[in-house]
């Protein structure tokens, strides 16, 4: 049985100077509503974003942003799904950009996977804003699969950066985890995450609160 979140919650509390600290530094969803109104190319924009960021300095990123959006063009899915090689070749001279190769390349490839997924659906954001939350780990596993460096915690960076409800296994996160007799060491396998889901659901159903929240709540009662 897994523990009760609320010992999670007043640790938190005592750390940070109170329930009212707690709730200032708690991050707030967008409603399914919200998530299924924003543009596909906006989706597209933060997969690069995140993937971009992974292993870098993420202000350095951050500055050269607009040369990203200026580069890829807006990021238009069905523009650079079709991109020729010859274009992504040219990204590797682009000043506008950080000039990394396989990254540039995963742009056009998450661009046919946004295609994809607006083709059988309507709208990619359609597939992220329907997803359920008590299966996050399966929306995590598709972006995996289906996307392009996408694994990890660039997904999960993704989607909270979206708005979408999503727990992030920090390693505090993860301290909380092994805490609470969840897991016993960083989450991997099939079994691990399966794990962490029923967890959080539990969680969720027990505090009202979405996965982002008990995310960051259990970051906040570990004592670093």
């Amino acid at each position: 049985m897994v523990a009760a979140f609320t010992p999670f919650l007043e640790r938190a509390a005592a750390l940070k100077g109170g329930i009212d600290a707690v709730e200032a530094l708690l991050p707030v969803s967008k409603s399914q509503k919200e998530l299924a109104a924003i543009p596909d190319d906006r989706w597209l924009a933060e997969m690069a974003r995140r993937v971009f960021q992974a292993g870098f300095n993420w202000k350095v990123i951050d500055k050269k942003w607009d040369g990203f959006e200026a580069a890829f063009e807006g990021f238009q899915p069905n523009r650079l799904a079709m991109l020729p090689d010859e274009a992504l070749d040219s990204l590797l001279s682009d000043t506008r950009i950080v000039r990394h190769g396989a990254k540039i390349r995963s742009v056009r490839d998450n661009a046919r996977f946004i295609v994809d997924l607006a083709d059988a659906n309507g709208a990619a954001s359609m597939v992220f804003a329907g997803w359920p939350d008590s299966d996050y780990v399966g929306l995590l596993d598709m972006l995996k699969k289906e996307g392009s460096r996408l694994g990890g915690n660039t997904g999960q960076y993704f989607l909270r950066f979206m708005g979408k409800p999503a727990f992030m296994l920090s390693p505090d996160v993860v301290r909380a985890l092994i805490t609470a007799g969840v897991v016993d060491k960083a989450p991997s396998s099939k079994s691990s995450m399966a794990a962490v889901q029923a967890a959080f659901n539990t969680w969720s159903e027990e505090s009202g609160r979405d996965l982002s929240q008990i995310s960051r709540i259990l970051a906040m009662s570990v004592d670093s």
